[in-house]
């Protein structure tokens, strides 16, 4: 959570919008995803995702006015996984 507070921060001084976050993440995600140089399983590639997939989940939400706790994200991020 603590990163996505930064997230909000660097939105709030307009140093990034929430659209160039979203595209810096999925472009990571995308990255990892991709990657096969390295032979993960697929439980060490999902640690390694999960904390993306939280911070684009609470960029939608803040976008949305919502708060959701960490357990609704790991709910979710579990769900889209």
């Amino acid at each position: 959570m603590a990163m996505a507070s930064i997230c909000d921060a660097i939105v709030d001084k307009q140093v990034l919008t929430r659209g160039e976050i979203n595209a810096a993440l999925s472009k990571a995600q995308r990255a990892i995803e991709e990657d096969d140089d390295h032979e993960l399983s697929g439980a060490n590639r999902a640690a390694i995702l999960f904390p993306i997939r939280v911070l684009q989940l609470a960029g939608e939400a803040t976008g949305k006015g919502e708060q959701p706790t960490f357990s609704d994200y790991a709910k979710l991020v579990g769900k889209l996984s």
